[in-house]
């Protein structure tokens, strides 16, 4: 299984990244979000799951970290998405906290899958199910959930129609010790979405609370 990595940022523009040995940069970071990036980089993930640096936003919190991953088989994606944590020292009236998380899962369906009318509250339960089933803690949960359908004319006729879901959401994890949240926890939750979103099956007996997606469409050429 492979850690996970990624970026710090300070929104304001003062640190882009802050590496190793750079004092300066790492010092002007909270203990709080220092802990909390710390413990997502130290993540142990399944080995289906490709995770990556990403550049994290830059307005939307004073300090923000970002990683994208991928399920991945037989060299395949089949779900994207990317997770992000902000932070803000003051606190935030709207997050009810001084963390929150941020995600965008994506993967391709069946037509008729995505035609389902219960499908937006099932891949919702799915989010909520796979944190609940970690025990974790959190509140401020919201979101949305798009289906997209794709039909092709012309020239592209020969293409059969592609269906893609997409969640959208944002949560306010609860902060522990030091007031920091377990956001290794949070990280393996998010996994488990990312992976029932692709149709794979749990990882170990007891991990998934709620169905996968076995529906979906075959794999999508990365």
């Amino acid at each position: 299984m492979a850690a996970a990595q990624g970026r710090l940022s300070d929104g304001a523009g003062g640190m882009d990244e802050a590496k190793e040995g750079d004092g300066d940069a790492t010092d002007s970071v909270p203990l709080p979000f220092r802990a909390a990036v710390d413990a997502l980089r130290a993540a142990r993930l399944r080995p289906d799951i490709e995770i990556d640096p990403t550049r994290p936003p830059q307005r939307l919190a004073p300090y923000a970290y970002a990683l994208e991953a991928a399920v991945v088989a037989d060299d395949e994606d089949l779900a994207d998405g990317r997770l992000v944590l902000l932070h803000d020292p003051a606190g935030h009236d709207a997050w009810q906290g001084s963390f929150r998380l941020v995600t965008l899962v994506r993967a391709e369906l069946e037509p008729e899958m995505a035609a389902d009318p219960l499908l937006p509250e099932v891949c919702w339960s799915w989010l909520t199910g796979a944190l609940q089933a970690r025990g974790l803690s959190y509140g401020e949960a919201s979101g949305t959930v798009t289906r997209a359908s794709s039909h092709y004319f012309g020239g592209l006729a020969e293409r059969p129609a592609a269906s893609q879901i997409e969640i959208r959401a944002s949560w306010t994890p609860r902060e522990g010790l030091g007031g920091v949240p377990d956001t290794a926890a949070h990280l393996a939750a998010w996994c488990d979405l990312l992976c029932q979103v692709a149709g794979l099956p749990p990882a170990a007996p007891g991990d998934a609370s709620v169905v996968t997606l076995p529906q979906r469409r075959g794999p999508q050429s990365r």
